[in-house]
C-alpha cells in the first residue's frame, strides 16, 4: 500500500469539482484542491459544468505531449468541449471561432497563424525594445510627477502593453479605454452571456472598421499587412478583423496581468526583487522573467481540448468526444521538473515552463511578452526603489473572477 488515493473515474461520487477556489492565504499558488489532483497521477477526472466529467491532466510531461497531439481539438463548439463557463453560454464567452485561429485546428489554424507569426519573431521583437523602454520610462515619469502614490494597474501595468500592441497593430491608442473595457468583459468569468456577446461584437465591429480604413490608407502596421492578404484574396475582411480582435485582446490583457501580479509577488520577496533590480546582466533578467512566468501561470483555468480520437494516457483511455483540461499551473509546479517548485527562485532554470502552452497552439506573441517583462520589471524597481504596496495582501483585489489571473488594482506608494 502506497497511501496514494485511487484515481477518480466517471462513476465515482467523490470526483473533485473544477475549478476550485484559490486560498486567500496563498493567492499566488494554484488552489489547494487543484494541487491535490496531482496526487491521483498525471490524469484524473474532475466534475465541471452540468455534471460533466472531463479529464484533468496534471503532469508536465503528459501535458507537453498532449498539447502537441493532433487528436485533441481546440474548437470551442465541439460537443464535449470543457468550457470555462456554463456550456450554454460557451459561444458567448469564447466567441466561438470568432476569436480567429485560437479556436481552430490545423490546417486552417496554421494558414491564418502564418499570416501574423512573422511579426513576432525574436529579431523583430528585439527591434522594438528601445521603444518599449521609452514607453516604460514615460509612464514612470508620469507617476513620479504626481503624488507619491498610484494604482500600478491603471497607471503602469495596463497602459504599457496596451500602447505596445496598439502601435504594432495600428490601433489608435486614444481608443484604449474602449478596447480595455470590452476585453475585460470578454475574459470575465462572471459577466452575463449578453454582456460577453456585446463586448465581443463591439470589438469585432471596431476592428472591421479599422481594417476598412487601412484598405484605403494602409500604414506600417500589422493590420495593414493583413489588408495586403485581403487584396491578394488569401484572407477575408472578417478574418482580418477577428484576427485583430484576438491580437488586441491577447496582446494587452495577459502581459498587463503579469506585470501587476509579478510586481506584487516581488514586493513580497525583497531578496528576489533585489536580484532583478541590481543586475545589468540581460541573462539574469531573462532567467528571472522565466521563473516569474512559471511561478504565476496566469492562464489559471487550464488549456481546454476535446478528443477527436481515442487516446491512451497513463493507463487510461480518453475517449473520442471527451473533454480534456491541461493544467499548466500544475505542470509548472511539477517537482520532477522544478525541484522545490513552491519556492520562488529567480536564479532557477525555469525555461521548461508551460506558461505559453506548447505545440502548434503555443502563444504566438510570447517573444513580445517576454521582452516587455524583461524591460518593465528591472526599470520599475530601479527607478522607484522604495516602491511598496499600500494594502496588506488580503486587501488586494485579485482576479478570482476572470479567465486570466491577475489584479484588479494595486495601490502603491514610494
Amino acid at each position: 500500500m502506497t497511501g496514494k488515493p485511487a484515481t477518480p473515474d466517471a462513476r465515482s461520487h467523490d470526483i473533485p469539482d473544477f475549478p476550485a477556489p484559490r486560498s486567500a492565504e496563498c493567492p499566488f499558488a494554484p488552489s489547494p484542491d487543484m494541487r491535490a489532483l496531482s496526487g491521483y497521477g498525471p490524469l484524473t477526472r474532475v466534475r465541471s459544468w452540468g455534471g460533466s466529467t472531463p479529464w484533468a491532466v496534471t503532469g508536465h510531461a503528459k501535458q507537453k505531449a498532449l498539447l502537441s497531439d493532433p487528436r485533441l481539438s481546440v474548437q470551442f463548439t465541439r460537443p464535449g468541449f470543457p468550457s470555462p463557463v456554463d456550456p450554454a453560454h460557451a459561444h458567448a464567452h469564447a466567441g466561438g471561432t470568432d476569436l480567429s485561429f485560437v479556436g481552430m485546428d490545423d490546417p486552417e489554424h496554421a494558414r491564418l497563424r502564418r499570416m501574423v507569426s512573422g511579426t513576432f519573431t525574436i529579431k523583430r521583437v528585439e527591434a522594438m525594445r528601445p521603444r518599449v523602454q521609452q514607453m516604460t520610462d514615460d509612464f514612470i515619469d508620469a507617476m513620479l510627477a504626481g503624488s507619491a502614490s498610484a494604482d500600478l494597474v491603471q497607471d503602469f501595468a495596463l497602459p504599457i502593453p496596451s500602447l505596445v500592441i496598439s502601435e504594432l497593430l495600428g490601433v489608435p491608442y486614444e481608443d484604449h479605454e474602449f478596447f480595455q473595457t470590452n476585453s475585460k468583459t470578454i475574459v470575465s468569468a462572471v459577466a452575463s452571456p449578453q454582456e460577453r456577446r456585446t463586448a465581443h461584437t463591439n470589438l469585432a465591429m471596431y476592428l472591421d472598421e479599422l481594417v476598412g480604413r487601412k484598405l484605403v490608407e494602409p500604414g506600417d502596421d500589422l493590420l495593414s499587412s493583413l489588408c495586403t492578404q485581403i487584396e491578394k484574396g488569401e484572407l477575408t475582411r472578417r478574418e482580418a478583423a477577428t484576427m485583430g480582435v484576438l491580437l488586441l485582446l491577447g496582446g494587452h490583457e495577459t502581459t498587463a496581468n503579469m506585470i501587476s501580479l509579478g510586481t506584487l509577488l516581488l514586493l513580497q520577496h525583497p531578496d528576489q526583487l533585489a536580484l532583478i533590480r541590481d543586475t545589468d546582466d540581460p541573462a539574469v533578467i531573462r532567467d528571472a522573467v522565466e521563473e516569474l512566468l512559471r511561478y504565476l501561470s496566469i492562464v489559471h483555468l487550464g488549456r481546454r481540448r476535446t478528443a477527436v480520437e481515442d487516446i491512451e494516457v497513463a493507463g487510461h483511455t480518453i475517449r473520442a468526444g471527451e473533454g480534456v483540461i491541461l493544467l499548466g499551473e500544475l505542470a509548472n509546479r511539477d517537482p520532477s521538473v522544478f525541484p522545490d517548485p513552491d519556492r520562488l527562485d529567480l536564479t532557477r532554470n525555469a525555461r521548461q515552463h508551460q506558461a505559453f502552452g506548447a505545440g502548434a497552439h503555443h502563444c504566438v506573441g510570447q517573444p513580445l511578452a517576454r521582452m516587455e517583462l524583461q524591460v518593465v520589471y528591472p526599470t520599475l524597481f530601479r527607478r522607484i526603489p522604495t516602491l511598496r504596496a499600500v494594502d496588506d495582501l488580503d486587501a488586494i483585489p485579485f482576479k478570482y473572477d476572470a479567465i486570466i489571473y491577475g489584479l484588479h488594482a494595486l495601490p502603491v506608494t514610494w
